[in-house]
């Protein structure tokens, strides 16, 4: 059953550090500070749109800010205009994102109270020398003590990562991947770096300092981190910024694609039939795979399949019952 979710965006409000690549009013298109009628608004939309039966089992989520750090009372009213729809079953949790470093003994029963189900922390790297580099102003650490923290006041704990920041590399990032796995977070979000006007990012690039990787680098490493992760059972909610917004407008360089899950997942499925492609003869193949990843194992424009033809492989596509996900059947 599909439920429905309210995504509502602090923008730039409570965090003490600007980050390499932040420019949060483009990354979120928002520019109004929310307020708690906007909060009120937002869930009476999504609440017309399906009945209550399916929005019960959503959540209203807080993004865009380092929600925790905002100024506490501001911070409780939009908790308190939130947890309105929770007291009435209308939605099963809150779900915020913060900095490793908003996480307290003083800030845990403060959202246990307001009925926050579930905190994302944006640890964009567990690699020190990354971290100082785009002036994340916290540790590896901070991120291990605030992730332990949540876990024992019981809220589902999610990790954002960042790929190709400055300083940093493919074999950093599958570091902290692992890293990120040894801490088993319910949720992951991959985030490859994009660079925006008006950020230190934007400067070094155009300096020469930093280049950015693009969005075929970006699909090569992601492509083996979702494996990683999905394989550990920690499921990957988010591959790229969303599309929207300004960010299309403030783009500068880097791993913007409105669909680079798709391309992620997409390769995911050619490297796994061309893994066993290769042991046989060139000719023509069916490759089969789980309902509903047909085009995935496509490719975007068919890529996946001029791939294959290209390398003497002619192959068509079909879907079949009982193939796990990412899973290959060749006739």
């Amino acid at each position: 059953m599909k439920h429905v979710n309210v995504a509502l965006f602090v923008v730039h409000k409570g965090c003490p550090h600007t980050c390499s690549f932040c420019n949060q009013r483009t990354i979120t298109g928002y520019q109004k500070e929310l307020c708690p009628d906007d909060v009120h608004s937002a869930v009476k939309v999504a609440l017309s749109s399906l009945d209550r039966e399916k929005a019960a089992g959503g959540e209203i989520a807080f993004f865009g800010g380092s929600f925790t750090m905002v100024d506490r009372d501001y911070m409780i009213s939009l908790l308190e205009a939130a947890y309105t729809y929770i007291e009435a079953g209308l939605f099963s949790g809150i779900r915020i994102s913060t900095r490793p470093d908003g996480i307290s003994e003083e800030i845990c029963p403060i959202l246990k109270k307001y009925g926050v189900t579930a905190v994302e922390l944006g640890a964009q790297s567990l690699d020190d020398r990354v971290l100082e580099l785009n002036e994340r102003g916290h540790t590896e650490k901070q991120t291990n003590d605030a992730v332990a923290m949540l876990k024992a006041y019981g809220f589902e704990t999610g990790l954002q990562m960042m790929t190709g920041l400055y300083g940093s590399g493919d074999d950093d990032s599958i570091e902290t991947a692992k890293k990120i796995i040894a801490l088993r977070p319910a949720t992951v979000r991959i985030y490859p770096t994009v660079v925006l006007e008006g950020t230190r990012l934007c400067e070094l690039m155009r300096k020469g300092e930093f280049i950015p990787k693009g969005v075929e680098e970006s699909v090569e490493l992601c492509s083996k981190l979702i494996p990683m992760f999905e394989n550990e059972g920690i499921r990957v909610i988010r591959v790229g910024l969303h599309s929207g917004g300004d960010v299309e407008s403030g783009f500068a360089g880097g791993a913007y694609h409105p669909a680079l899950r798709e391309l992620c997942e997409g390769r995911i499925y050619r490297d796994a039939a061309f893994r066993e492609l290769i042991t046989l003869p060139c000719g023509e193949y069916t490759l089969a795979v789980g309902r509903g990843n047909r085009s995935k194992m496509t490719g975007q424009r068919k890529a996946n399949l001029e791939f294959f033809r290209d390398r003497g492989y002619i192959c068509t596509v079909t879907e079949e019952d009982g193939i796990e996900k990412y899973k290959v059947r060749i006739r």
